[in-house]
């Protein structure tokens, strides 16, 4: 299964994407993509080494899975029951999921849904739906997290 993080998602996302690897019985890949990157090479695990797009602005630091994420993963899934693990990616964030998910044979992708805010309108205008394009090309199911409900979840820490 693989789930799609980054930073500043509400945690319920990663919650509920664990708890569907739990029903499943399968492993949980989070995996973070960078757009600023691209992929040179691949393992058959999923894991890409990468190069910047502009290497003017080369910053190898952005090749790793970003620490804060992977703290925040830890802090809620560590002592859970599923096996999980981080997978740096780079390019286009849904291209570079379905690929991972294709790569591993995930039984479904998850994403968090955008939160209906004037901004996020616009930036879907023009860089479009991470889970509209997946659903759009992609063979497997794409489960979609809504990201905006107003329960306790609201209220929890977002991944930094």
């Amino acid at each position: 299964m693989v789930v799609g993080v980054s930073a500043g998602q509400p945690p319920q996302v990663v919650e509920q994407a664990a708890e569907f690897a739990a029903r499943f019985g399968t492993e949980l890949v989070c995996a973070h993509v960078n757009p600023g990157r691209f992929a040179t090479a691949e393992s058959p695990d999923g894991s890409v080494l990468t190069a910047p797009l502009d290497p003017d602005f080369a910053d190898e630091h952005d090749a790793a899975f970003d620490a804060r994420i992977a703290a925040g993963l830890a802090e809620l899934l560590d002592g859970s029951e599923i096996p999980w693990r981080t997978l740096a990616l780079a390019g286009d964030v849904p291209t570079a999921l379905a690929h991972l998910a294709d790569t591993v044979d995930a039984s479904m992708i998850i994403v968090g849904g955008h939160a209906h805010t004037l901004g996020g309108n616009i930036q879907d205008f023009f860089t479009g739906s991470v889970a509209l394009a997946l659903t759009r090309r992609q063979s497997r199911p794409v489960v979609v997290i809504p990201t905006h409900s107003g329960g306790d979840a609201a209220l929890s820490r977002p991944l930094e």
